[in-house]
């Protein structure tokens, strides 16, 4: 959770979920900020820093882009009117931006994740999301294989420089 904190300990800008498997588990191309439409007991459990997007992933349906399973808790001062932990959510993007994500998901059969969800400068609730296509377990081994390389490169030019 590195962000902006107001005095009570509530999130004021920055970071508020990451999906760090996105990276591991696929192949990002292009990403997108996209807008969510959240209620307001929602938006007071973000700001505690309370969401979970690990197993979430987003879907393109009649026009629209749906975030599908991300779990935002319920907030624990509301009593009578509050949300459903897992419920569809709206994300907001531009018309030319769905049609792009239209058109990747429905004819090259790639993926929309989420990346991460955050509050930007003016404490709008956004996230990142990805335009993936799934790894096989050989891709993973290899990008493993490289990332240990660099460290090894790292670790032996340090010893000799």
């Amino acid at each position: 959770m590195a962000g902006k904190q107001a005095k009570s300990g509530l999130i004021a800008t920055g970071r508020v979920a990451e999906n760090r498997r996105a990276r591991h588990d696929y192949q990002i191309g292009d990403t997108f900020e996209a807008g969510i439409q959240l209620t307001g007991t929602e938006v007071k459990s973000l700001r505690h820093g309370r969401a979970n997007i690990q197993e979430s992933y987003a879907s393109v349906e009649g026009g629209e882009v749906w975030l599908i399973n991300a779990h935002i808790p319920e907030y624990p001062n509301a009593a009578l009117f509050n949300h459903e932990p897992k419920r569809r959510r709206k994300l907001l993007l531009k018309r030319r931006e769905i049609a792009r994500l239209f058109q990747a998901v429905g004819r090259q059969g790639m993926t929309l994740v989420p990346l991460h969800l955050y509050f930007n400068d003016r404490g709008i609730a956004k996230l990142n999301i990805g335009l993936a296509k799934g790894k096989r377990q050989v891709d993973k081994r290899q990008t493993e294989k490289a990332r240990d390389w660099e460290r090894q490169k790292g670790r032996l030019l340090r010893e000799k420089g």
